[in-house]
């Protein structure tokens, strides 16, 4: 069966698998990106779990090709350029050291782009043209799909609303600038806002007694279904602002819809429907009522999908298939 090698770097956490052409993921693995460590510590790690994958499934999987979605991947150069949330370096050889390790080839690319074309071959945006996706995880990144193409500019590092400015005078971002985009609506950037409704209400919360590198986005969504004010009130933070800036966005773009991936999207309705309010809220009037927003519907090990079809994409498009 021909297949291709999956690869998902995010600022926590690596998903690999082997995937064949219809999307099924026939096995999987997940490990710590550790993302503080050299990327050589993490090459060292990756290189031997890809290779007890494939010797699993043995004979059962022909890998025609690899392909990698990574925090800042450019695709034009194989590198991964200035990842704000990776402590590797400022240009890592992202493609050249897979293509030494399993001598085949390596596709790479941003990886949220990745999970945009993911969810146009295989997800919530079959039959759309026109959408964008943002993954809201460790950081915030976007993907963005035009007439059924990946838009990647001219240095192949479009779509980075994850940096637009939400407070020129906010939260410091692991980037440089101040008040970026994923400090407020990210996962790390719903927990810094915990931390300050705690202590700016008097209202009890169970998220009181849970240290910064303990408290997840899981544990936050739990506490607002339950009722927990705090929560409840962190998540209308971050759906107020997120959603102002999707009203930006498309006045940029008028995409037919919005895609919300990754953990914090986990939080359904509670982070939906007030995003839904504020992007509305903040539309121009001639976009009103035409954009839609969606939450992927896609499992936790689906991240590797959107890798996989960046490698069949690029399969598909040169002869190294045949």
């Amino acid at each position: 069966m021909n297949t291709v090698l999956a690869i998902d770097i995010g600022g926590t956490f690596t998903k690999i698998g082997i995937v064949d052409e219809a999307g099924e993921i026939l096995i999987s693995k997940v490990f710590s990106t550790k993302s503080r460590e050299p990327f050589a510590s993490f090459l060292k790690e990756l290189v031997p779990e890809i290779k007890e994958l494939s010797k699993k499934l043995g004979n059962k999987s022909n890998i025609l090709a690899i392909g990698v979605g990574a925090p800042n991947a450019n695709s034009l150069t194989g590198n991964i350029e200035n990842p704000p949330n990776l402590k590797w370096g400022k240009v890592i050889p992202l493609a050249m050291s897979l293509e030494n390790a399993f001598n085949l080839p390596v596709f790479i690319a941003n990886d949220a782009n990745a999970a945009a074309l993911g969810e146009l071959k295989y997800g919530m945006a079959k039959g759309m043209k026109n959408f964008v996706v943002l993954t809201l995880g460790t950081g915030l990144g976007s993907g963005i799909i035009i007439n059924e193409d990946l838009l990647l500019g001219e240095h192949a590092q479009a779509g980075e609303i994850g940096h637009v400015n939400v407070d020129p005078n906010g939260r410091q971002c692991n980037c440089g600038l101040r008040g970026c985009l994923e400090t407020y609506a990210s996962v790390t950037g719903i927990k810094r806002t915990v931390f300050e409704l705690i202590a700016e209400m008097n209202e009890d919360s169970p998220l009181r007694s849970i240290s910064f590198e303990e408290l997840t986005g899981e544990l936050i969504a739990k506490a607002a279904l339950k009722g927990d004010k705090l929560a409840l009130r962190a998540f209308e933070i971050t759906a107020e602002i997120l959603g102002s800036k999707m009203a930006d966005t498309v006045a940029h773009l008028d995409p037919e819809a919005f895609i919300l991936a990754g953990g914090l999207s986990k939080a359904g309705d509670i982070l939906l429907k007030p995003v839904i309010a504020s992007l509305e809220t903040n539309l121009f009037i001639a976009y009103k009522g035409k954009v839609k927003v969606y939450l992927s519907d896609a499992p936790r090990n689906a991240a590797i999908l959107g890798p996989a079809a960046l490698a069949w994409k690029q399969l598909a498009t040169s002869c190294l298939k045949i």
